[in-house]
């Protein structure tokens, strides 16, 4: 039987929240040497994204089936579960490691598992916000999301970035095991509520719940309205998102530290992004917040595209980091105020499924577009050499470079074309709360 909500608890909340932020640390450090050895290894952009495109690939396949699980099932078990699986895989490759065995298509395989496992990990722990926390600190509690994962960036890629010269591998994957014991341990402690089931929602009607997710989305036009938006942003973000390492260790001699130090400054302008929108509770209109932060982060983007040295990329970096709290977390406000808790895991897996198909999309494109198209297009005999080069300069950061700029126009652009859609830009006053909502849906 499903247990009633239980009343408001910041405090359950604030421990799975440190647990989350501890461990994310360690799988930052442990992503940003993943990517320093891959690029040392092979020198090519497509490698580097074949590893989050494996990553996401069985996430997609999975994503239908989790958000009826999710609503079925333990969502703290399943936390413990996605966090387990983890720490398993990465013992798994520190043992491969250890033994010189290592390759990069165990990379593939293991990020293909951790994606699916974590699938259903964090929808349990998204889809259990609104049962923890009163409606009116969605937003702020969203904005803690961005704290955690910038914050996060603050430390690992900088620490990470010296301590792959000092203990390699090895030190920073048993750093990274035990951030997962952390993330374990805190789940422990706490109670995590489970959603009020009707009767018509049982389990005999699986097949009918995978696609109600999608059906809900379709059938509000304002949610499909600000799923679109979200996708043709997210699309571009990501191509170049899987450019942005290589772009750098190409333009700086493998300048691990500078790496570092750049994901630090994004790290420093999320953190303080997050800060206010917590402390002032984000726009009143949370999609002025959504559209504007869009804005904001293709701007900044296209300047550090432009840039070439640490006195251009820092602070535009920064710029951009401090747009997507902003951006990120009226957008979960909304979702989380207008479906139901108990409807959320397979709306929300829905959701999901679309905007990692469109990750997945971008991963994939991203690194033939600059190894076979962009990257010679600038190099000192490439065809676009006279009419950019004076621009991006030449060679292999100066192609990646134009390919990452254009991505950031066309997020610009999104944002900008966003505040036109009346179906999108009144999506708050169109849908009810579901508080005012679900008594019609029983």
């Amino acid at each position: 039987m499903s247990q009633q909500p239980n009343p408001a608890s910041m405090r359950n909340f604030l421990i799975v929240w440190l647990g989350q932020l501890v461990s994310t640390i360690g799988s930052r450090m442990t992503g940003f040497a993943i990517e320093i050895w891959a690029w040392e290894i092979t020198g090519t952009v497509t490698t580097l994204t074949l590893v989050g495109f494996f990553s996401l690939l069985p996430s997609i396949i999975i994503t239908p089936i989790s958000g009826v699980i999710v609503d079925r099932f333990n969502r703290k078990l399943l936390m413990m579960v996605g966090d387990t699986v983890a720490v398993i895989s990465t013992i798994i490759i520190l043992w491969l490691h250890i033994t010189n065995n290592l390759q990069i298509w165990h990379f593939y395989l293991t990020g293909a598992i951790v994606g699916t496992f974590n699938q259903f990990q964090s929808l349990a722990y998204s889809t259990s916000i609104s049962l923890m926390i009163p409606k009116k600190h969605y937003t702020r509690v969203s904005s803690l999301e961005f704290l955690s994962g910038y914050g996060s960036n603050i430390i690992a890629p900088a620490l990470a970035g010296y301590l792959y010269t000092v203990i390699g591998f090895l030190g920073i994957w048993l750093i990274d095991i035990s951030t997962f014991i952390v993330a374990i341990g805190s789940l422990l402690f706490v109670s995590i509520p489970q959603p009020i089931t009707t009767g018509n929602e049982r389990i005999a009607n699986i097949w009918h719940n995978l696609a109600f997710g999608g059906r809900y989305i379709t059938t509000h036009k304002s949610l499909l309205a600000l799923l679109l938006i979200n996708l043709l942003f997210w699309l571009p973000h990501d191509i170049g998102d899987s450019l942005y390492s290589p772009m750098i260790l190409s333009r700086t001699d493998n300048n691990t530290i500078l790496l570092g130090s750049l994901a630090s400054a994004a790290g420093f302008g999320g953190v303080t992004g997050a800060i206010i929108v917590s402390t002032c509770g984000g726009f009143r209109r949370k999609i002025k917040g959504i559209l504007l932060g869009m804005m904001g982060a293709g701007i900044s983007k296209i300047i550090f595209g432009l840039g070439r040295t640490p006195w251009v990329w820092i602070p535009a970096q920064f710029c951009s980091s401090f747009h997507f709290p902003l951006n990120g977390s009226s957008d979960t406000a909304i979702w989380l105020a207008k479906v139901p808790p108990n409807l959320q895991g397979r709306v929300f897996a829905a959701r999901s499924l679309l905007l990692q198909i469109a990750s997945a999309a971008g991963y994939l494109v991203a690194g033939p577009l600059a190894d076979k198209v962009f990257t010679p297009a600038l190099q000192s005999d490439g065809f676009l050499v006279n009419l950019l080069g004076w621009l991006f300069g030449t060679g292999t950061g100066a192609g990646i470079a134009l390919l990452y700029v254009i991505c950031s126009l066309w997020m610009l652009l999104v944002g900008w074309l966003g505040f036109s859609v009346r179906g999108l830009r009144n999506v708050e006053d169109i849908l009810p709360d579901h508080d005012a909502e679900y008594s019609q849906l029983k």
